[in-house]
């Protein structure tokens, strides 16, 4: 069989990175139009979200003022601009939604409104290129004054790839002479040169916008450009403006940091920006210390879920292994510059942790984000929503999942990456394919059936006839896997890339076995706030007891035993089905409120007992119930009885209310 690589721009397909053929990859995405999801777990979602999110998205634009802003800077309307100063990039990121969808699932009203809305952009466009309608409105005719927080840039780097996806989904170029217009102005603007003005935009990703154009018209000044502003940060362009340079990852050159700091969508996207130009220009430095800043925060600045951000405070990374659990901010929007940024790593590289990596961040840190419906969304993803939480601001997960936000960068975010998440599936290389996530899918010359994550069973069927090298990616979480092909059984090691090369004829199978037996998972020691508790994990999926499932004790009192066994449950009636686990744990019957929270840890107060251990297995407990005690200041022992706690996947919570739920599970004494 014959595995080319992706070079027709025109198809109708998720390509979210497609690089030249002249870029320097290790792995390259599928040929356009190869990889499609059609079935199991992703279909379900990538259905709610065309058919529910996306075709809802344009009421909340219109009814959140995005619309009306533009009919303003057109002309046709008049009035005050309404929301932030990043309002375009809402609606430039629902069109790349509405792109992707139409090419997963072409139907005539999501060409209708891609297009009304497209024609609306152009009206409101200047002539000179110049677009960014709240600025238009509000701004007087100035422009680029406070790029530190206008945003001006950052709304075109979302026009770019927004562009981009409409032509390659649909063909229309209505959207990308719209974007050309805008970065030819950027390009006579911007840049090296006493002629044009050495400024960067505070939020990155007009980087990445740039790249994807250059691929989609060849127009190499916008590769340039790019570069430019790549290289550009960590000179203090951004602090002498008066801005803080850590929020706005300008403190150290790209070339030169060795891990992520400040704003963490920020940060991402100018990393996943930099990994775009050095694969297209060569950059072996700039792609090595991207590599480097990646694997440090992984290391050293990511939650068990993947989730990245750990500040509420300027939606900011925070130092090494500062990771609350409770007030953890792990934006939605950062899971999916991560996955972004990994996938262009693996790109790169062909190392097979950047999958891992995407697996962790879409299944944990991503799909939190939104609703089992797909219409509703957390803006905010921590580990551990306490009883009685307080509904405060807009972004409170104690609200529960809201249909939109004041800032609503993260829906139409949301709605981009499920439209487009085929792309991520699989690569390409000459004679080669290689899975790096597995669901229901056609790919290319292979056909996948499973029911993963919640069953470690896929099997792989070829299709054509003819020599082709299967790579098949063998999760590092995996103790043990078969895999069972024409030629045998092999046992590859877990987080490797299992190559099968051979001559196939169709039909031809592989089965691969995973083993998801669940483990408990404990923090490094300077992860405080993890610290003497521990995570649960099935397969890809890191789990959370949540109120909705507990009987007669409250979440937050919790504590379970280290040893005992986890048991599993398949609930096809449960959250779109789900597998729940069963854990032994200890809680008191109802919690007290004394004077004073604290306790001796040596003694025990008079009319109490010296703290007492809790049994470590089934059996045990059976003989001891009511034995496990613990001190608590103003009273005697707090008796604490075995119960049973139910788990179930942390991207499930909160669909069934804003309830207690934890992820960090406190250990028994």
């Amino acid at each position: 069989m014959t595995t080319t690589l992706a070079t027709d721009r025109g198809a109708r397909t998720a390509t979210p990175a497609l690089p030249t053929a002249g870029a320097h990859l290790a792995f390259r995405p599928l040929p356009a139009g190869d990889a499609g999801i059609t079935g199991g777990f992703w279909a379900l979602r990538q259905e709610r979200n065309g058919r529910d999110a996306v075709r809802s998205g344009y009421q909340q634009l219109d009814a959140a003022g995005n619309f009306r802003n533009l009919r303003i800077a057109a002309g046709v309307e008049e009035g005050e601009a309404v929301g932030p100063i990043f309002m375009d990039s809402d609606v430039t990121k629902w069109l790349e939604a509405v792109a992707w969808e139409y090419g997963r699932a072409p139907a005539q009203d999501l060409l209708d409104l891609q297009r009304e809305v497209t024609a609306l952009v152009a009206q409101a466009q200047a002539d000179d290129g110049y677009l960014d309608s709240v600025q238009q409105v509000r701004g007087g005719g100035e422009r680029y004054t406070d790029l530190k927080w206008s945003h001006e840039m950052y709304c075109a780097g979302h026009l770019y790839q927004a562009a981009v996806a409409q032509h390659r989904a649909t063909g229309d170029t209505g959207l990308l002479d719209v974007a050309i217009k805008n970065a030819d102005h950027l390009v006579r603007t911007f840049g090296p040169g006493a002629d044009r003005t050495q400024d960067i935009d505070g939020h990155p990703v007009v980087e990445m916008g740039l790249v994807e154009l250059y691929r989609e018209t060849g127009t190499r000044a916008y590769l340039d450009l790019a570069h430019w502003f790549v290289d550009a940060r960590g000179h203090g362009i951004i602090e002498r403006a008066g801005g803080e340079p850590t929020y706005f990852s300008d403190r150290v050159p790209a070339r030169q940091a060795t891990t992520v700091e400040g704003h963490a969508v920020r940060a991402v996207y100018l990393a996943a920006g930099a990994v775009d130009v050095a694969i297209e220009t060569g950059d072996t430095e700039l792609l090595a210390a991207s590599e480097r800043q990646f694997a440090d925060m992984m290391a050293t600045k990511a939650f068990i879920t993947g989730g990245l951000g750990a500040r509420w405070d300027w939606e900011a990374f925070g130092d090494p292994y500062e990771l609350p659990t409770d007030r953890g901010y792990a934006e939605t929007c950062a899971a999916i510059g991560g996955v972004q940024w990994a996938w262009r790593l693996l790109l790169a590289t062909g190392e097979p942790g950047y999958a891992d990596a995407i697996e962790r961040l879409l299944y944990n840190a991503f799909l939190a984000g939104v609703s089992l419906a797909g219409t509703e969304y957390f803006y905010v993803n921590p580990l551990q929503q306490r009883d009685h939480a307080h509904q405060d601001e807009n972004r409170s997960p104690a609200h529960g999942r809201r249909g939109w936000f004041d800032c609503a960068c993260c829906p139409p975010n949301i709605m981009r990456t499920f439209a487009s998440l085929d792309g991520y599936l699989a690569t390409a290389t000459d004679g080669g394919l290689q899975i790096h996530q597995y669901a229901t899918a056609d790919l290319g010359p292979v056909r996948v059936e499973t029911d993963y994550p919640h069953d470690g069973r896929v099997r792989v069927t070829v299709t054509e006839d003819g020599p082709l090298a299967l790579g098949l990616r063998i999760p590092a979480w995996s103790d043990t896997t078969s895999v069972t092909g024409p030629d045998g059984v092999d046992s590859p090691a877990a987080g490797t890339l299992h190559v099968v090369d051979r001559d196939w004829t169709a039909g031809d199978t592989v089965e691969l076995v995973f083993d998801t037996t669940p483990h408990r998972y404990v923090a490094d020691s300077r992860i405080d706030a993890a610290r003497g508790q521990v995570a649960i994990e099935r397969g890809p999926l890191v789990y959370a007891v949540e109120q909705a499932d507990q009987q007669g004790f409250t979440v937050d009192d919790l504590t379970v035993d280290a040893t005992a066994t986890i048991t599993e449950e398949r609930r096809d009636d449960l959250l779109d089905g789900v597998v729940t686990l069963r854990v032994l744990g200890f809680a008191p019957a109802a919690h007290e409120q004394f004077a004073w929270p604290y306790r001796r840890l040596d003694a025990a107060r008079e009319g109490g007992a010296a703290p007492a251990v809790h049994a470590t297995s089934v059996d045990d407990v059976a003989g001891s119930a009511g034995a496990a005690t613990g001190l608590r200041s103003g009273a005697g022992a707090e008796a604490a009885s075995p119960v049973t706690a139910v788990a179930v996947p942390y991207y499930a919570w909160a669909n069934r209310g804003a309830a207690p739920m934890r992820v960090w599970l406190p250990l028994a004494r």
